[in-house]
């Protein structure tokens, strides 16, 4: 396994586990299920996510389970065709068990360092990334768009028009929200992508009717903030988790 394909498993095992809003509860008795293994036994990791994304997911809204520490974080789903099929487009390898197995599961977990927990439905996901980003340059987008989980970029023009409102998982990666462009200047500032990236990020700033960049990086920080007071999730890394703080307190939010 290559590294970036280690960075790309890790970014969406984080995010589709994340954006995944948990609940409590116990199966019906006359329930059967298809058991995805996240094991050595998985054929594609990245995409059984993506299969339990599609369950949770409008108009399904299938209930399923997700099973902590049981073959490296398995998921029951409802043994349904139409599940079915979607695995085998997908190439998730499933495994068809009855309520006595799913019931032996249970007690295992119920013994040992594990945890049984319902999923009950999957959240809007929005993912801040320039317009001139190409798909390949983001682990993040390349790897929910691989494990087809669907989600919306998300830039300064569509943060401060107000569409976070329709988000409920916002994604933050490389991004510099002090106006500085980002921490590749002092190797990158010659290189063509580098200087349209600055372009860009003025352009932006002037059209929207900023007298600078950083000005309006900070006003994105601060719409940002606010509605993750409203109570959208956040999950930032890289550069965005400190440069998102030092913009917020440069204007006073603490």
């Amino acid at each position: 396994m290559t590294v970036e394909m280690a960075r790309v498993r890790a970014d969406i095992r984080i995010v589709v586990v994340g954006v995944i809003l948990l609940g409590w509860c116990a199966p019906g008795a006359g329930a059967s299920w298809l058991l995805v293994p996240m094991d050595g036994a998985q054929s594609d990791h990245l995409r059984a996510y993506g299969l339990t994304y599609w369950c949770l997911d409008a108009p399904r809204g299938y209930e399923c389970q997700w099973l902590l520490n049981y073959r490296g974080g398995s998921f029951l789903l409802p043994d349904l065709p139409d599940v079915r099929a979607r695995a085998a487009t997908l190439g998730v390898s499933v495994q068809p068990i009855t309520d006595a197995q799913a019931g032996a599961i249970y007690n295992e977990i119920r013994l040992a360092n594990m945890e049984r927990i319902t999923l009950t439905r999957a959240a809007k996901i929005g993912v801040y990334v320039p317009p001139d980003r190409e798909p390949w340059d983001d682990a993040v987008t390349l790897a929910l768009t691989y494990a087809e989980v669907p989600f919306r970029k998300l830039w300064d023009r569509e943060i401060l028009s107000g569409a976070l409102k329709d988000i409920e998982w916002l994604h933050l990666h490389h991004e510099d929200f002090t106006g500085q462009f980002g921490k590749f200047a002092a190797h990158f500032g010659s290189q063509a992508w580098y200087q349209q990236h600055v372009l860009t990020a003025r352009q932006t700033a002037a059209e929207l009717g900023f007298p600078s960049v950083q000005a309006l990086k900070a006003a994105v920080a601060t719409e940002i903030a606010r509605w993750v007071e409203a109570g959208v999730f956040l999950f930032a890394m890289c550069s965005a988790t400190d440069s998102l703080d030092v913009a917020l307190a440069a204007r006073g939010v603490h």
